[in-house]
């Protein structure tokens, strides 16, 4: 890899120094980020690397004023040019915001307003500054969703934001942080939830934006994959110390401290062995698809604007007892969508779907509850999915004493479960908000098994956690699988992972199956030129072992 921070000047854009954060009475530890100092040079890629809770996003925070008011700087500086931004006024903050520090956001659905349209949106960060005429900001809010790459500007400038996909609202979050022309961009985990290439694609725009015009960046991930592409230097942060940092070529190849050698570890490597198994007899698969099919359907047939959308488009594969399917593709290539029609959370338009034997594609929801529970789903967001209201305990029982179970019987199997996926069994009485990412993920785990189901459906099911957790996840389902036999479906838009849990792996472009096979071809000898792309996209593959 070449060393990018031999071009970077020694001018420095952000300095900050023994910054200390303090957290309220009552949490795990007191600080958020204790004694920490480092520069971002001008015209710098400083990647900040570490788990969830080692302090990142509460730096990027401080840097913006954007700390919640119940933690506070208690010591340091932080110092932007001849701005001392410690503890400057909202008033201050809000001149510099867009105009001076800007920053793009992990979750750009929630970050962007649902009510207004990308061009108003865009539009805002100028007025907010009093830049320019009304015609002048749509001129520039033009420019900006051509420059950041999206298809039809005129017609993107009219869209909300529901209509976008994920990719497609990332770039306007750029779009929106670009509108000033900021000397400093912070970037809080940009790429996290996206598929290889739209991430490629999105790193490649971050990356030539900052050279031409020659912008500091600060950019926050968990995914050395990513810092391999993308950073000049390097700060490794955990619990909320800086433990290691350096150019990034001297951290990535040559790691001094044993927590940035267990992150390397954790980076999920491509596979290109498929899974052993014991060998055994050849079984009736657990589930067979048939030329299924879905279409979306939307506006008005009485205006001619209605937009049909084929989401899946005569998919056909088979899954065999005690195996996993991978199903790969960017987003919008229809995975899941497929996820959901294979868990009748939604009906199919045609086609087979054969469950032990039995077609359930066309049978109605009252045929279809005594079936539900040998199939179960694993959601990409564990807390959107549990019910915050309610406790681990309930959240695990309610279903299976819905369907007949005493409630004695079920708590005993939700505390041994619990235990099972590396929670103690003292997590029955608390609440999903006490639990971090990785253990509301088990929680789910748990609740999935609880009518120890013959095929269990995982969709994005580890693709927002930490590498390391991550690592924990994918061994957990691969010791649940060897001990109970579950079939898995396990939809991703990592190759990476897929490669390692998958005895099989179906690519979906545009609602189309492009390719299926083993992973020894599908990552050796990719036929399909849609597969060949998303294998040359996967981030980091020169990351040392």
């Amino acid at each position: 890899m070449e060393n990018r921070d031999a071009t970077v000047g020694s001018k420095v854009a952000l300095a900050v120094r023994n910054l200390t954060v303090d957290l309220p009475k009552g949490m795990e530890r007191k600080h958020a980020v204790k004694d920490i100092s480092f520069d971002l040079k001008a015209g710098q890629i400083l990647c900040i690397i570490g788990e969830s809770g080692s302090g990142k996003s509460v730096t990027a925070n401080a840097v913006m004023g954007l700390l919640p008011r119940v933690i506070n700087i208690s010591e340091g500086s932080i110092t932007c040019g001849d701005l001392d931004l410690t503890h400057a006024s909202p008033a201050t903050f809000r001149s510099i915001r867009g105009r001076v520090v800007s920053m793009i956001f992990q979750d750009p659905l929630s970050a962007l307003n649902p009510l207004m349209t990308v061009g108003e949106q865009i539009e805002e960060v100028m007025l907010a500054h009093g830049e320019g005429a009304r015609e002048s900001r749509r001129t520039r809010s033009l420019a900006l969703l051509k420059e950041v790459g999206l298809p039809e500007p005129e017609l993107m400038y009219h869209q909300y934001p529901f209509r976008l996909s994920g990719g497609q609202r990332q770039r306007v979050m750029i779009a929106m942080a670009l509108a000033l022309e900021p000397t400093i961009l912070i970037a809080d985990e940009p790429t996290t939830a996206l598929d290889v290439t739209t991430q490629a694609q999105i790193l490649d725009l971050i990356r030539d934006i900052q050279r031409r015009k020659g912008m500091s960046v600060m950019f926050i991930t968990h995914d050395f994959g990513v810092v391999a592409e993308i950073a000049d230097s390097v700060i490794v942060m955990e619990k909320g110390h800086i433990v290691e940092q350096g150019t990034a070529e001297k951290v990535l190849q040559s790691p001094e401290h044993p927590y940035t050698k267990r992150l390397i570890a954790a980076v999920p490597r491509l596979s290109e062995n498929d899974r052993a198994h014991e060998p055994g007899e050849v079984s009736e698969p657990i589930m067979a698809v048939e030329r299924l099919s879905k279409e979306y359907r939307s506006g008005s047939k009485f205006f001619g604007k209605e937009r049909a959308v084929k989401a899946v488009q005569e998919a056909s594969f088979t899954l065999q007892p005690g195996r996993t399917l991978g199903i790969v593709g960017e987003s919008g290539s229809g995975k899941s969508s497929l996820g959901r029609l294979l868990v009748k959370l939604m009906d199919s338009d045609g086609g087979r779907i054969l469950f032990d034997g039995q077609d359930i594609a066309q049978m109605k929801e009252a045929e279809f509850r005594a079936l539900r529970p040998q199939i179960q789903m694993i959601f990409q967001d564990p807390f959107a999915s549990l019910n915050p209201r309610s406790t681990i305990g309930h959240i695990l029982t309610v279903g299976p004493v819905s369907h007949g179970v005493s409630y004695k019987e079920a708590s005993r199997q939700a505390r041994a479960l619990l235990e099972h996926v590396g929670l103690d069994s003292g997590a029955f009485e608390r609440y999903p908000h006490e639990f971090s990412g990785g253990q509301r993920q088990r929680v789910g785990i748990a609740r999935a098994l609880m009518f120890k189901p013959k095929l269990l459906i995982a969709d994005e099911a580890v693709s927002a956690l930490d590498v390391s957790i991550q690592a924990q996840i994918l061994k957990l389902l691969d010791q649940i699988q060897r001990e109970t036999g579950v079939s898995m479906i396990f939809i991703t838009h990592d190759l990476r992972v897929a490669s390692q849990i998958c005895d099989e792996i179906v690519v979906m472009q545009r609602g189309h199956i492009v390719e299926q096979g083993p992973p020894s071809q599908i990552f050796r000898n990719p036929q399909s030129a849609y597969t060949q792309e998303l294998v040359a996209a996967i981030p980091g593959e020169n990351v040392a072992a």
